[in-house]
């Protein structure tokens, strides 16, 4: 492997460019009409307009990525996450064309990726499942069946997506029709495929998932555990390393559950096992899992000391894991935080402008993963992700502590972002405690509120 095209924008695309320059191997990066002045396209040794400001004419095109890649003598693709991180058809396309993928095999994205077939094949190895619909549901008449047989709330779920999109609880029949049109079309928009499937809704739950490697040669370990728990619209906002809320014998049970599944499904590079735990029954239920590095990986990264992406590139090129699971030492904990231009007082609404002020807190303990810059233009055709603000520290109190002193001086002006959000999180009395669960930014800091 020598020159890595990354198939992807932001601070993802920032992230495996600056992993593959610590490895020596030059770098190609793509970028919509949208991304002319994208640090990512400043950074890369070579860079490749690959259409319009649409994701659908750009960044998921299979075809112009590979055709990117070749054009420019790359030998291997990164995805980063998100676009196509997930498609199998990439990662087929890239090996018939001599490409390596920085990622599984495409039966394996298949197996996995399909939330559907994923909750059959975990089934299978004794692993628990939220109880829900077999098969993915076709019409909302289909999904009011498997209602009558168990009891509200329902959630909705995209069988192909991830990232909360293509979600929607449902309390009642009457919100099942709705529900289910703007649900498939969300899928269908972000990920190409509109199938849902139903899973009974669990409210006060923990959302904790396991990050996994594997390579070609035997190896497949786990790297602890993160609480995602905190969330709006199903989607995360800040990230934990550990979980504190799980006992040794849950934890000891949820790692063996995820190196299982990653090992029966023959799986290849970096994952990620998600689960929904109830810490005080001592139950967890598989979710899904991620074939693609994920968002929250740094705050695994600063409590195990490893690099998840050079690692990705290392398995790639066919390199045996350079660590055995009895190596691997959690130590100190990390939060994560993620700074998204929206405006939480408008539920969040994305604000798109140009960065007027920006300037990133420095110090001990501190990490920030951006592709922002003084003057940059956040266009209003993708995600809203300005940066990962990331502490580290040796305990969670320490933690936190660094984690007010650095969002107190994160300044990023010209739009509206989550910063403010995230201060008022960290002094609630309930998120120090850690009493905290996947509603418990609805409950806690309802639109009201947020006003």
């Amino acid at each position: 492997m020598n020159r890595v095209l990354v198939a992807n924008r932001g601070e993802i695309a920032v992230r495996v460019i600056r992993a593959c320059k610590s490895l020596g191997l030059e770098t190609v990066a793509v970028f919509s009409e949208a991304d002319r002045g994208s640090l990512h396209a400043r950074l890369a040794d070579r860079a490749l307009c690959i259409g319009p400001a649409r994701a659908a004419e750009s960044y998921l095109d299979v075809n112009a990525v590979v055709t990117a890649a070749k054009g420019s003598g790359c030998d291997a693709v990164h995805p980063g996450y998100g676009f196509l991180a997930e498609n199998p058809i990439l990662a087929e396309t890239c090996l018939g064309h001599g490409l390596t993928f920085v990622g599984p095999s495409a039966e394996v994205i298949r197996l996995m990726g399909d939330k559907v077939a994923a909750r059959r094949f975990v089934t299978k190895l004794g692993v628990p499942v939220v109880s829900g619909s077999e098969e993915p549901m076709q019409s909302a008449g289909e999904v009011m069946a498997v209602a009558a047989g168990t009891e509200y709330p329902l959630l909705l779920k995209a069988a192909a997506g991830g990232g909360g999109r293509g979600m929607r609880v449902v309390r009642s029949a009457a919100e099942i029709p709705a529900a289910f049109e703007q649900a498939r079309a969300e899928a269908q928009a972000a990920f190409g495929d509109g199938r849902l499937y139903v899973e009974r809704y669990l409210a006060r739950v923990r959302h904790v998932e396991v990050q996994v490697l594997a390579d070609d040669h035997g190896a497949c370990l786990h790297l602890g555990e993160r609480d995602c728990s905190l969330q709006r619209r199903h989607q995360k906002l800040l990230e934990e390393a550990p979980c504190e809320a799980l006992s040794e014998t849950l934890r000891r049970e949820i790692l063996e559950a995820a190196t299982a599944i990653a090992r029966e499904a023959g799986y290849r590079n970096a994952g990620t096992v998600e689960f929904l735990v109830d810490p005080d029954r001592g139950r967890y239920y598989f979710l899904e899992m991620n074939t693609r590095i994920q968002v929250e990986h740094p705050v695994t990264e600063m409590v195990t000391g490893l690099d998840l992406v050079a690692a990705q590139l290392r398995i790639a090129a066919g390199e045996p894991l350079a660590v055995r699971q009895s190596d691997v030492r959690v130590r100190g904990h990390a939060i994560e935080c993620r700074i998204n231009a929206e405006a939480p007082e408008a539920d969040f609404r994305p604000s798109p402008g140009t960065l007027s002020a920006w300037r990133m807190p420095e110090g001990e303990g501190i990490r920030v993963d951006t592709h922002c810059y003084l003057g940059y233009a956040v266009p209003p055709f993708y995600d809203s992700l300005l940066a990962k603000l990331i502490v580290s520290a040796p305990g969670r109190a320490e933690a936190l502590g660094r984690l007010r002193r650095a969002l107190d001086t994160f300044v990023a002006q010209g739009v509206s972002t989550t910063i403010p959000f995230h201060r008022r999180i960290v002094d609630d009395p309930a998120f120090v405690a850690g009493d905290v669960h996947t509603r418990w930014i609805e409950d806690t800091f309802g639109r009201a509120t947020l006003r």
